[in-house]
C-alpha cells in the first residue's frame, strides 16, 4: 500500500465545510489510527479483485479471492493466471463469466492489447469507457478501479449498492435515494467525491474495503 492521497486532508476540510453530515462524519472516523483511502497500485490484481466481487457480499468475495490469491501461489499476477486452467480457476468458487473475464484480462496485460499506463493520461470518462472496454469490466469496477488503484479524487459511483445504502441511511432518504439528490450531492461534493463516497461507506462498514 502506499500512502495516503495528497488531496485527501485537502478534501476533508472542503467537505466538512460543504456538508454538515459529511462533517460528523469525517469527525466519527477520524483517530491517529485512521483508515484512509491507499492504493495497491497493481491494476491486474485489483482488476481480478473487482470482478471476482461482482454481484456478492464483501465476505463472499474475499473467501473466494483467498483461493483464487492460493491458486496463484500468492502471487496474483497475468503470467501466473495464464497458467491456471479454467477449471482450477472455477474451483475457486468463480463463475463461468468471471474465470473467462479473468483468464481474457490475463490475455490482454500479456499481448499488450491493454495497456494501464495509458490510463495515467485519460481523464476520468475517458479512462472508465477504457476500461469497460475489458471483458467482464462494466462502470462499476472501472469506478472502483479509478477510485482504489489510481486514487481519483471525483469518483461517485451511483451504480454502487453500498453508497445508495450510505446515502438513504445519512440523509434520512428511502432507498433507493432520489436520483435527482443523488445528482446535488455529486455536485455539492466535487471535485472530492471519492473522499465523500468513503465515508459514507465507512457509516454502514467500518470496515473498509479495499481492490
Amino acid at each position: 500500500m502506499t500512502k495516503t492521497p495528497k488531496y485527501w486532508n485537502k478534501a476533508k476540510k472542503y467537505l466538512s465545510k460543504k456538508d454538515a453530515r459529511m462533517a460528523k462524519l469525517i469527525k466519527n472516523y477520524q483517530s491517529p489510527s485512521e483508515t484512509i483511502l491507499t492504493s495497491r497500485e497493481d491494476v491486474f490484481f485489483s482488476l481480478c479483485k473487482s470482478i471476482i466481487g461482482q454481484q456478492i457480499s464483501v465476505a463472499a468475495a474475499n473467501s473466494v479471492f483467498l483461493r483464487f490469491k492460493k491458486k496463484c501461489g500468492n502471487k496474483i499476477n497475468a503470467k501466473k493466471v495464464s497458467k491456471l486452467t479454467f477449471t482450477q480457476i472455477k474451483s475457486c468458487g468463480l463463475s463461468r463469466q468471471k474465470v473467462l473475464g479473468i483468464k481474457s484480462l490475463a490475455k490482454n496485460i500479456l499481448d499488450k492489447s491493454f495497456d494501464p499506463k495509458l490510463i495515467k493520461k485519460m481523464n476520468d470518462d475517458e479512462a472508465i469507457e477504457y476500461l469497460s472496454s475489458l471483458r467482464q469490466i462494466g462502470r462499476w469496477s472501472a469506478e472502483m478501479i479509478l477510485l482504489f488503484t489510481y486514487n481519483r479524487s471525483n469518483i461517485w459511483p451511483i451504480q454502487d449498492i453500498g453508497l445508495l445504502r450510505a446515502i438513504s441511511k445519512n440523509y434520512n432518504k428511502k432507498y433507493l435515494p432520489p436520483e435527482r439528490f443523488v445528482n446535488l450531492l455529486k455536485t455539492r461534493f466535487t471535485p472530492y467525491c471519492s473522499v465523500a463516497t468513503w465515508y459514507l461507506w465507512r457509516s454502514i462498514d467500518p470496515e473498509p474495503i479495499q481492490y
